[in-house]
């Protein structure tokens, strides 16, 4: 009897208790956290400035790396500062509607990533595989008809998936065992049946994250057999695919052990949960500048150059 008022109650506001175990070890994590957001901050903003100040990089595949750049420095504002602020002053609570909405930016921005991963890819097979053509369909009307479909295949999963996350009641707890608001993480405190929120979640996991992931591994094994069988030393493309699926293998790894943890038994303890999905958040915004900034040669070059011109003027 004494249930039965409780399932009338459905919580308005959360606590995000992520890395709680540590006790008072947990405002230690602001310095790894910070030094990660304030590499991710800085290495982005440069690469943008570069791509736009420097007439040299207006080319379609530096305008591609530019968006990325974008992403990546606009992912973690969503969520790291206040992460941050929840170790340093333990400011945890965060309303029902904010985490919607924090949920909803996260996994916007999320998977625009993945797509700007496939156009990457498509424009890296008609450089090399169909360079002829590269002037054609990388133009800008002819290249959104590549891209119009996995823009509205994210729009209409993110949209449905934060609608029925949003229809659940929360009647037992309102403390999510995360330092954001993950799908999961906040689904699984509802006391109704969560199995189509389930099942969102994982439609939303395989047709973004696994079916780019897939497309873009096709496309760079198709360029890698091109250029093999051309026979020409494309050393530097070579290494930028095998680099790029690496990286890409290391963040979806991630993405889907911390999607599955929640469905599966396992014996993830909820800290190695939690830091899971803060790094294929974060691994991507860290590491995408130096894949796609340090190590291409033009942007490399744009670079030290406008450190000379800064040299130009007196301290």
């Amino acid at each position: 009897m004494q249930s039965v008022p409780a399932q009338n109650i459905s919580f308005t506001a959360f606590k995000l208790n992520g890395f709680h175990d540590l006790g008072e070890w947990r405002p230690f994590l602001f310095i790894p956290y910070f030094l990660m957001f304030l590499l991710s901050t800085t290495s982005n903003s440069i690469l943008i400035y570069l791509i736009i100040s420097q007439r040299a990089l207006h080319s379609p595949m530096f305008v591609l790396i530019g968006l990325m750049a974008g992403v990546d420095l606009c992912l973690p504002i969503f969520f790291v500062p206040n992460m941050l602020l929840s170790f340093l002053l333990n400011w945890k609570a965060i309303s029902f509607v904010g985490c919607l909405i924090q949920m909803f930016c996260i996994h916007c921005v999320g998977t625009f990533q993945s797509t700007l991963l496939v156009w990457m890819a498509l424009d890296r097979f008609f450089a090399i595989c169909r360079p002829l053509y590269y002037n054609k369909y990388m133009e800008i009307h002819s290249f959104l008809k590549f891209i119009i479909f996995p823009v509205i295949r994210n729009g209409v999963l993110i949209i449905t998936m934060i609608s029925w996350a949003g229809k659940l009641s929360f009647c037992e707890t309102n403390e999510i065992d995360h330092c954001f608001c993950e799908h999961m993480a906040l689904v699984q405190l509802a006391c109704g049946d969560i199995s189509i929120n389930n099942m969102l979640g994982l439609l939303a996991a395989f047709l973004i994250i696994t079916a780019d992931f897939l497309f873009i591994t096709v496309s760079y094994l198709i360029i890698l057999a091109s250029v093999l069988k051309s026979g020409k030393s494309h050393l530097k493309a070579i290494n930028t695919c095998v680099t790029h699926i690496i990286v890409m293998t290391v963040t979806i790894t991630f993405a889907l052990i911390a999607f599955m943890s929640y469905r599966v038994r396992n014996n993830f303890s909820p800290n190695s949960r939690v830091f899971l999905s803060t790094m294929y958040m974060l691994f991507p915004s860290c590491f995408n500048p130096i894949i796609y900034g340090v190590r291409t040669k033009e942007i490399r070059e744009q670079f030290l150059k406008f450190l000379n011109q800064m040299k130009i003027f007196p301290k």
